[in-house]
């Protein structure tokens, strides 16, 4: 009886946090899926049955593969760069070193800003012959440069703009974890003569893994989420070179009204990052220690 008791009371516990995972979470997502199933109604044809009639026009579609190739190399040029950054900026504020509040504050200030704001403040930068970029470049001869109307330079401009944006938040979760270290481990070090460099390679980064961990799954997420700065600076272009999965998603769904074909976009999408979440915490598990 007694356990019963305890049973029900923890299902009772679980459940206000069960029912909104299930009301936000799970059932969007297995909604999501049948609607991908079905045709986009319209005024005088409903909704029907179509099968995988999608996803074979989706393996057909040359746009989403260049939104995904895109969205791929837009992970990859903007995940390393910014939790390395993050964690070299967490590692110089922990420092006792004059003026680390304000520091701690300009590296986190943008995070706080909305990404709309952020993506018009680079616009200023990046606007040709009269932005600020283009302006100090001036100085040095070098010609000017049509950064976000230009193939080969439209998405790293789109990649610099997010590692600012995001480096500060990651960097606030190492600093947090740096500063939760017992400084007797540094002077343990430091008595038996380790190097700062065989101390952080040896102690520190693998005291840090959890959470390198958390910041990675966080970071994958970002990079196929972003879709803000995409809205006001390029629009997808110049030639789709800035076509990203989640863009490509907002597009077909709300410009096109194609309801079906981006649930199944959105399926896709869920896949990739459920195989990116599978990958990280298989292999990152069994390096990561929280002890």
């Amino acid at each position: 009886m007694t356990r019963t008791r305890e049973w029900v009371h923890a299902w009772l516990l679980l459940l206000p946090a069960m029912s909104l995972l299930v009301l936000f979470t799970h059932y969007p997502t297995v909604a999501n899926l049948w609607h991908s199933l079905h045709s986009t109604p319209r005024a005088n044809h409903p909704s029907v049955w179509v099968g995988l009639d999608n996803y074979r026009n989706l393996i057909e579609d040359p746009i989403f593969w260049q939104a995904l190739t895109n969205n791929l190399w837009y992970a990859v040029g903007t995940i390393p760069l910014s939790i390395a950054l993050a964690l070299l900026m967490a590692i110089w504020v922990n420092d006792r070193i004059p003026g680390r509040g304000i520091l701690r504050l300009a590296y986190f200030t943008p995070t706080i800003l909305p990404m709309i704001a952020v993506a018009n403040i680079w616009l200023f930068f990046y606007t040709p012959e009269y932005g600020l970029l283009e302006q100090v470049l001036a100085w040095f001869g070098s010609a000017g440069h049509n950064w976000l109307g230009t193939r080969s330079t439209a998405l790293p401009a789109l990649m610099v703009v997010a590692i600012w944006k995001e480096a500060g938040f990651f960097m606030i979760f190492y600093l947090a974890a740096l500063q939760s270290m017992s400084p007797q481990l540094a002077e343990a070090a430091a008595i038996e003569g380790a190097s700062r460099a065989y101390f952080f390679r040896r102690v520190t980064f693998p005291l840090l893994m959890p959470t390198t961990l958390f910041v990675l799954v966080n970071a994958v997420i970002n990079a196929f989420r972003m879709v803000d700065h995409i809205v006001v600076m390029t629009r997808g272009g110049p030639d789709n070179a800035t076509e990203l999965l989640l863009y490509y998603i907002y597009e077909i769904g709300f410009r096109f009204w194609d309801s079906s074909y981006a649930a199944a976009l959105t399926m896709v999408l869920l896949a990739i990052l459920g195989i990116f979440a599978l990958l990280q915490f298989s292999f990152l598990e069994r390096r990561t220690h929280y002890q």
